[in-house]
């Protein structure tokens, strides 16, 4: 199973049109927003994915009563950190910022998945695969990135734009 991760898009719509177009054509099977959307109608872009999303609330989200409703209009699945997903055997847990991924969090998880710093973050740690694709809302082409991970094989990979 094949999870797109994208992290901090800070409304930045252009950008949300080539991640979604990206995963889309990667075919995954599932997306996870890791935080700072920022405004609903940037949440409101991700409706063309051709795959469920899911996600957490981040720091800078600050609208949250308008992201739940374009949330609950697209069937999408987000909430405040942190949110447990399992994909068959896998068990990931998402969260906005990487200094809540504490002990008791990660227990019995697989994967752990994180926003918050913009850098890349892809580390494998006692049986946890931890992931952040960096930065995804800067005006840099080529500097941005999205990130999908094989959750069978725990590899991880970039998806530069």
């Amino acid at each position: 199973m094949k999870i797109g991760v994208v992290s901090d898009t800070h409304n930045h719509m252009r950008n949300v049109l080539e991640i979604v177009r990206l995963f889309n054509e990667a075919k995954v099977d599932h997306v996870v927003h890791t935080g700072d959307i920022t405004t609903a109608k940037t949440l409101e872009l991700f409706a063309d994915l051709n795959a469920p999303f899911s996600g957490v609330f981040g720091n800078n989200d600050v609208e949250i009563a308008s992201l739940k409703h374009i949330a609950a209009r697209n069937e999408f699945q987000f909430r405040q950190p942190p949110l447990f997903l399992n994909f068959g055997a896998r068990r990931v847990v998402v969260v906005h910022d990487p200094r809540d991924l504490t002990e008791t969090l990660i227990q019995d998880t697989d994967v752990a998945l994180h926003g918050h710093t913009h850098l890349l973050r892809m580390e494998r740690q006692d049986g946890l695969t931890i992931f952040n694709p960096g930065e995804c809302a800067g005006h840099m082409k080529g500097l941005n990135a999205v990130g999908v991970i094989e959750l069978e094989s725990y590899q991880m990979r970039l998806l530069k734009f």
